[in-house]
């Protein structure tokens, strides 16, 4: 079931929020929260029933596991092991077993054959969610056994799908809490203008924006090569569409569990402000780079073994990084790429160690060239095969010429020298509007504070790295309960429930 559907926003979600206040209301927390839990499953079920068995098989499993390895005198290490090494196995032959079979067919010249497995939704983001426990528990970190509790700590139906990825820690005590099960119409009026401004971003401003995007990748992976202007107009619209696509289902899920008086932890903070790569991993998917930073780079030591060592284990974790967004090698050299960043950019930070940074040029720049470092990595991460990303890259560097688009003749007429081609946007939607739909999408990237930050004022999110951006200048734009603000949230509401008559998955569902 999508968030961006009439059937969800119309009569699941309704449901949901009256089911477990009411029981909430009447006294019977259990069933307020057994509501949520069976709310949740029905939600993940809807799109294939079949693979409930598996998501409810991985709850007994790693409950019960992270019950043995929080009592101590047994064989806790080698259970910790096992507890993982099933996870990453259930994960592994849903995600990577093709590509496995594929790629060792492709180096053997062998001929394996494996049936097409069916991904299951949203099996990396509760797998690592629940190898975070085990660790945790082995840890002594867990102070939680309630098992209902634990049911809704991993089917959360607001963060269940794509993120963001939660601790136990800032999950389960949410449960005892009696604010919970009290209604609060505050909670209900931030919660729901949050979840809005989350579908607007989605259902208005990226599948919009796809609309300029997906045609010129489809003509790369087809062998076609696009003209400068299409490559880059692709490319950039792309780069924004995959951000408001995401940044929209992380500001409805935050939405959605305000509604119900749970807060998530922020997953996306205004990423294209990064003044650096490292900046931007702190801005991006926030919850899969904490988990990363937690669980694969500081276990292989982190920065504790020297400077070399330090840049080989930045590698390792942005490879896995790559390879955990989806099961082919654009994704890896898109973690790799992620991977020389980083390094180039902790190498000069430690080159300039003690030296000030620059005024408002410097930061300017510095932003500028973090984007453009995106944008291109963005390439491999869209594109479906290497030569298809190799055409987009060489036609964006001008390979393929640079001549202007079609639908810009009627505006420029007849200039001597001046060349007019493109194979797509004069098909598509009149190049002015793709023109325009970009240029705004840039306006509110850089120039409006985040939904978060409009929000600050009620806290709605965890904040999973401090220090981030909060645009104290823009406190004007800052949401309050008033008549201006409900009628730009209702126009937002109505546009996009317009809009939802075409429904579009959410492009983190797929990893």
């Amino acid at each position: 079931m999508l968030f961006n559907s009439y059937v969800f926003v119309l009569l699941f979600l309704p449901l949901s929020v009256l089911g477990f206040l009411g029981f909430a209301r009447w006294g019977h927390r259990h069933l307020a929260i057994g509501w949520l839990v069976l709310a949740s499953l029905f939600f993940y079920g809807w799109w294939n029933p079949p693979y409930l068995g598996l998501i409810l098989g991985s709850i007994l499993f790693n409950y019960t596991v992270g019950l043995v390895l929080a009592r101590p005198g047994l064989p806790r290490k080698a259970l910790l092991v096992l507890g993982v090494a099933v996870n990453l196995s259930l994960l592994g032959y849903f995600k990577y077993a093709n590509f496995f079979v594929n790629n060792l067919n492709a180096a053997a010249g062998t001929h394996l054959h494996l049936a097409p497995i069916v991904l299951p939704l949203a099996i990396s983001f509760f797998t690592f969610q629940q190898i975070t426990y085990l660790v945790d528990s082995f840890r002594g970190e867990t102070h939680e056994y309630n098992f209902l509790h634990y049911c809704l700590f991993v089917t959360f139906f607001p963060q269940l799908i794509a993120g963001p990825i939660v601790h136990h820690r800032e999950m389960l005590p949410q449960f005892k809490r009696d604010e919970i099960y009290r209604f609060h119409h505050d909670s209900l009026a931030v919660g729901l203008t949050i979840f809005i401004f989350g579908l607007f971003r989605k259902v208005v401003l990226a599948d919009t924006l796809a609309l300029y995007a997906t045609p010129v990748f489809t003509l790369a992976r087809e062998g076609g090569v696009p003209t400068f202007f299409e490559a880059w107009g692709g490319v950039l619209a792309y780069t924004f569409q995959l951000y408001f696509d995401f940044s929209g289902y992380s500001d409805m899920a935050i939405g959605l569990g305000a509604m119900l008086g749970i807060r998530l932890p922020m997953n996306f903070n205004s990423p294209y402000k990064a003044t650096s790569i490292i900046d931007f991993w702190r801005r991006w998917h926030m919850t899969l780079s904490r988990f990363l930073h937690e669980y694969v780079y500081i276990p292989l030591g982190g920065n504790r073994r020297g400077r070399p060592r330090r840049y080989v284990n930045l590698m390792v974790t942005m490879l896995l990084g790559g390879l955990w967004h989806g099961a082919g090698w654009t994704f890896v050299l898109w973690g790799a790429l992620h991977g020389v960043y980083l390094v180039i950019n902790h190498a000069w930070r430690a080159l300039r160690r003690g030296r000030q940074g620059g005024g408002l040029g410097a930061r300017v720049t510095s932003r500028g060239l973090t984007f453009l470092a995106a944008v291109l990595g963005w390439v491999f991460f869209r594109a479906e095969s290497f030569p298809a990303a190799m055409r987009m890259l060489k036609s964006m560097a001008g390979e393929a010429g640079i001549s202007l688009p079609y639908a810009l003749r009627e505006h420029l007429g007849s200039i001597p020298g001046l060349g007019f081609g493109g194979m797509f946007y004069h098909r598509l939607a009149n190049w002015d509007a793709g023109i325009f739909w970009l240029l705004a999408a840039g306006a509110i990237v850089w120039f409006t504070p985040n939904t978060q930050r409009l929000m600050h004022r009620f806290n709605p999110a965890f904040e999973t790295y401090r220090g981030g951006e909060h645009d104290a200048q823009a406190r004007w734009l800052h949401w309050r309960p008033s008549v201006g603000w409900a009628l730009l949230t209702a126009v937002l509401a109505v546009w996009s429930l317009i809009k939802m008559s075409s429904v579009s998955e959410f492009l983190y569902y797929q990893f």
